[in-house]
């Protein structure tokens, strides 16, 4: 059967010393975690993500989202995506946005944030145990793109961009991965002008 993991009610839970509330702290963190080695985290089945919406990673490259925006509204003439992130992510799918926004005119945009409980079960690894059930709340934004117009009274409402401010590309060149500039300048002059003082001296 699934039950809910809480520490003081788990019989693998160690109880703690009257010692301050500081050290039962991590003496009953130290107790959990060491419950805890006695079972495995269930993998859940990731769904797809529907079309038009972007979900954000940590890892996954700015460069690369931002191309499957443009080929969705600009090459697929789609009118609006969603951007999706939670936890660390959040930093990357606001990044997104913004350079979204700068590659693409007239892109209104609406920007949700909140939380949603995440839902983990772990297998137990010796018999005699009950499956883990242990649920923990993230951050969690939402950033609607749209080409036409969204509610501009909406809480977290942007409209477009001046269109001085935003640098149309094409697809080919937001696919292409960039390089350092001046990569090779630095050793090269460094060694042209070796090379010209080695002369120097000779003559």
């Amino acid at each position: 059967s699934l039950v809910a993991f809480h520490p003081k009610r788990n019989p693998t839970h160690c109880p703690t010393t009257d010692v301050g509330a500081s050290c039962a702290h991590r003496v009953e963190r130290a107790c959990r975690t060491s419950a805890m080695d006695k079972y495995k985290l269930v993998k859940k089945e990731r769904q797809p993500a529907p079309e038009g919406e972007i979900r954000v990673t940590a890892v996954g490259r700015v460069a690369a989202y931002v191309s499957y925006i443009a080929k969705l509204l600009v090459d697929e003439g789609k009118d609006k995506v969603e951007i999706k992130a939670q936890g660390n992510a959040l930093a990357k799918a606001v990044t997104l946005a913004e350079v979204a926004k700068r590659r693409i005119k007239g892109l209104h945009q609406i920007t949700k944030v909140g939380s949603s409980e995440i839902e983990d079960e772990y297998e137990p690894l010796e018999e005699g145990l009950d499956k883990v059930v242990t649920k923990r709340f993230t951050s969690v934004v939402e950033i609607t793109l749209s080409k036409t117009a969204l509610d501009t009274s909406a809480l977290g409402y942007q409209a477009p961009l001046p269109e001085d401010q935003v640098k149309e590309v094409d697809l080919e060149e937001l696919s292409r991965p960039r390089g350092r500039k001046g990569g090779g300048k630095g050793p090269s002059k460094g060694k042209g002008k070796g090379e010209k003082g080695k002369g120097d001296k000779g003559k």
